[in-house]
């Protein structure tokens, strides 16, 4: 029973972290996490010290767990590597991928169309998260695999920003849209391409492409870079009275 608690509580605090549930930088009381999932401290410690292994979480002596941070630092390395990460993972992916694992793919995207047509954010960037998980299993990469996850991390955290421009379902059963291009039908639009593009990606894997699979994956990158760009750097608020000044 432990032992299902414990992996009940990595499973949760992973989703957490990713969903901004818990905000980067975070500090986390421990006495109301092992109440919270009935652990106690020894097992609640391992569960904290698995996370911080895998980047979810940072330890410091005396100051206990918090979330990772999302500094500037953090941030450069991060548009630094993504692109380079992402398209090696695509390339051996397309090269390695085993028949089961190109099903699981597409179960994935399945999900994600579904909770796309249903705007459920949160849902979206989690099947988002594992439809890009399950690119990094098909790479197989010893080298690789744990750059990729530890940089889905803030990459699912920041294309938060990515959904929730959208403030409606998607009309029509999620078919692209047409006519007027408001704001909010471009958001649509970015998420219904990034979807096709995902799509493309598992036929360009079935046709064992890996030059394909790349230039999708760039794409895809591009695609969502500039949402990523304005969690970084936010609008400017408003200049409200300031002709009073």
């Amino acid at each position: 029973m432990k032992q299902n608690r414990k992996t009940a509580a990595v499973s949760d605090l992973k989703r957490r972290v990713l969903t901004l549930d818990l905000a980067p930088g975070q500090v986390l009381d421990e006495v109301e996490l092992s109440r919270e999932y009935q652990l106690s401290r020894t097992p609640l410690r391992e569960v904290l010290q698995r996370l911080a292994g895998e980047g979810y979480l940072a330890l410091a002596a005396h100051k206990g767990a918090m979330v990772s941070s999302m500094d500037l630092a953090t941030m450069r390395n991060f548009f630094q590597s993504a692109p380079l990460i992402y398209a090696a993972i695509a390339r051996l992916a397309t090269e390695q991928a085993t028949a089961n694992q190109i099903t699981q793919l597409k179960k994935i995207q399945q999900r994600f169309v579904k909770s796309m047509e249903k705007n459920a954010i949160e849902q979206m960037s989690m099947h988002n998260h594992q439809f890009h998980e399950q690119m990094g299993l098909m790479a197989d990469s010893p080298y690789l695999s744990p750059s990729l996850e530890r940089l889905l991390i803030d990459h699912t955290r920041m294309s938060h920003r990515f959904y929730r421009t959208r403030t409606t379902a998607l009309p029509n059963n999620g078919k692209k849209l047409r006519g007027k291009r408001t704001s909010e039908g471009l958001s649509n639009e970015r998420v219904l391409e990034a979807s096709a593009q995902h799509d493309a990606m598992i036929e360009a894997i079935e046709q064992r492409k890996p030059a394909v699979t790349v230039e999708l994956t760039i794409a895809h990158w591009e695609l969502s870079r500039s949402q990523i760009d304005r969690y970084v750097m936010p609008d400017a608020l408003p200049m409200v009275g300031m002709d009073a000044i």
